[in-house]
C-alpha cells in the first residue's frame, strides 16, 4: 500500500517569501494542513482568504490558522515576513478557530519580532539542547498569541458578529476539507448544507471571490499536485486517492486545470524542491 507523507511533526520556521519555492500553487491554492500556523507579515499587501472569507493583509498582520482549515493567499515578490509552523506535537493550548490579528503598539510587534528570531536561532544552532531551547520560545510565542487575543476579546462587544453569508462558507469549507477526496457534487455538499447550489456559489463568491465549484476544484488540484510532487505514487493511484473512477478522467480533468498532463507536472523541475508545507 502506498503511504502519503505526513505533515513534518517538528517545528520549522521558514521566510514567507520562500513558500511559493515550489511553484505559487502551494501558497495561492486553497488547501488546508495538519498543524497550526501562524503568517506574520512585515512588507508588502495582498489578499488573504481562511475558512471562505476574504480579507486584505499588510505590513504588522498576523494570521492564525489551526490545523484543517482551507486558506490561501496571495504572494507577490515584495511580500515578506515569516510563517511559522508549530508542527503536530507542539503541546500548546492554541486556539481552534482561525484569528486576524494586527498588533498596532511597537512593543508587540517588538515581541514577536525577538521571539521568531530566537526560535530561528535556536533552529539553525547544532548546540546542546537547542530543540529544547526552540520549543521554549514557541511557548512564549504562544503567551504572545493569547495577549493578543485578550485585547481583541476587550474590543469583541464594538465588533460585528460574522454575517450569515460567512457562516455558511465556513461550514462549506470545513466539509469540503473533509470529504472531497471522495468527490462529491457541489451539489451534494449544498444538499448537506441545506441550501441550493445556485446560492452556495453566490455566497461563496459574494465572501471570498470564487464559486463554490471553483473552491472545490482548487482543493482537489492542490492534492493533486501535491502528491504529484512529493510521492512517487502511480498517476493511477493519485486518481483513486482523489476520488475519480479512472486515471484518464483524472488525467483529462488535471490538464483542463493545470494546462498540462499529470506526468508532464510531475517531470516540472520544481517537483524537485522540497516541500515546506
Amino acid at each position: 500500500m502506498t503511504i502519503i507523507p505526513e505533515t513534518p511533526s517538528q517545528l520549522r520556521l521558514t521566510p514567507i517569501s520562500r513558500l511559493a519555492a515550489g511553484g505559487r500553487w502551494r501558497v495561492e491554492a486553497m488547501r488546508a494542513l495538519r498543524e497550526p500556523v501562524l503568517l506574520w507579515f512585515t512588507q508588502g499587501q495582498g489578499r488573504i482568504t481562511v475558512a471562505g472569507t476574504t480579507r486584505g493583509y499588510g505590513p504588522n498582520h498576523a494570521v492564525f490558522i489551526p490545523p484543517g482549515i482551507m486558506h490561501g493567499f496571495e504572494v507577490a515578490p515584495r511580500v515578506q515576513g515569516s510563517v511559522v509552523f508549530f508542527g503536530r506535537n507542539h503541546g500548546l493550548t492554541l486556539p481552534q478557530v482561525p484569528k486576524f490579528l494586527r498588533p498596532r503598539d511597537p512593543i508587540s510587534q517588538k515581541e514577536l519580532l525577538a521571539t521568531l528570531e530566537n526560535i530561528q536561532r535556536e533552529l539553525e544552532t547544532t548546540r546542546a539542547g537547542s530543540q529544547q531551547a526552540a520549543k521554549h520560545h514557541l511557548g512564549l510565542l504562544g503567551v504572545w498569541l493569547d495577549r493578543q487575543l485578550e485585547r481583541e476579546r476587550n474590543f469583541e462587544p464594538l465588533m460585528p458578529r460574522p454575517a450569515a453569508a460567512q457562516r455558511l462558507v465556513a461550514r462549506y469549507s470545513a466539509l469540503l476539507e473533509r470529504d472531497f477526496r471522495s468527490n462529491p457534487s457541489v451539489a451534494d455538499y449544498a444538499t448537506a448544507l441545506g441550501v441550493t447550489p445556485t446560492h452556495l456559489t453566490r455566497v461563496c463568491r459574494a465572501t471570498c471571490g470564487k464559486g463554490a465549484h471553483q473552491l472545490l476544484e482548487e482543493r482537489i488540484l492542490f492534492e493533486a499536485r501535491r502528491l504529484l510532487t512529493e510521492t512517487r505514487m502511480p498517476i493511477k493511484d493519485v486518481a483513486g486517492v482523489l476520488g475519480y473512477n479512472s486515471a484518464g478522467y483524472f488525467t483529462r480533468s488535471f490538464q483542463k486545470s493545470a494546462g498540462m498532463t499529470p506526468s508532464a507536472f510531475r517531470k516540472k523541475p520544481a517537483s524537485t524542491v522540497v516541500p515546506l508545507l
